[in-house]
């Protein structure tokens, strides 16, 4: 769930978010795949480059989404969920409907076709110093479910300090986006 995501750069919001993280680090617009480094509201609320995903204990790997059902309790996430809690914005997120043996692509979106503001975990890799996130999954609303059974926790506007700064972050992703538009593509 949630393995890709998009950045369209011709959106006002976006150009401003890219100029302003662009000014320390590259980072990956268009179509973002796991262990990019993207654009992040960070915990402290200043946009920066993260790299999509946690290294496997194993060091074989990423874990790129997280299950908010059970994130507090995951050694793996316990502390992100306390003192990383970050935002990742997109233009809209891709999910893959199987059907036999063909996988359908499908764009979902805000149905007002503003950036979908994904609630994500971040922390610093203790191997190579740098900010790395995930995104928060949650069982999907009932009209989308038909393609894939999670979705990301989207925020609306009016949580997004809630979900930095609280001190309810279960609470805060229980008034999270349900529906999205979607289309094939």
């Amino acid at each position: 769930m949630c393995g890709r995501y998009y950045i369209e750069i011709d959106n006002a919001e976006f150009r401003s978010i890219i100029a302003e993280v662009e000014r320390n680090t590259a980072i990956k617009t268009g179509e973002i795949y796991p262990t990019n480094v993207a654009p992040v509201l960070s915990p402290t609320g200043v946009m920066t480059a993260m790299r999509w995903g946690f290294p496997k204990f194993d060091g074989k790997g990423e874990i790129i989404n997280a299950r908010s059902e059970t994130a507090a309790e995951k050694s793996m996430f316990r502390n992100p969920m306390m003192e990383g809690r970050c935002l990742i914005p997109a233009s809209w997120y891709f999910e893959w409907e199987k059907r036999g043996t063909k996988k359908i692509k499908y764009v979902l979106m805000n149905p007002n076709k503003k950036p979908v503001w994904m609630a994500g975990l971040s922390k610093i890799d203790y191997k190579t110093g740098l900010p790395s996130y995930v995104v928060l999954t949650r069982p999907a609303w009932s009209g989308i479910s038909f393609i894939h059974d999670r979705m990301p926790v989207i925020l609306p506007e009016e949580r997004h300090d809630e979900w930095l700064n609280g001190h309810d972050p279960v609470g805060t992703m229980n008034r999270a986006v349900n529906e999205v538009s979607y289309e094939m593509v």
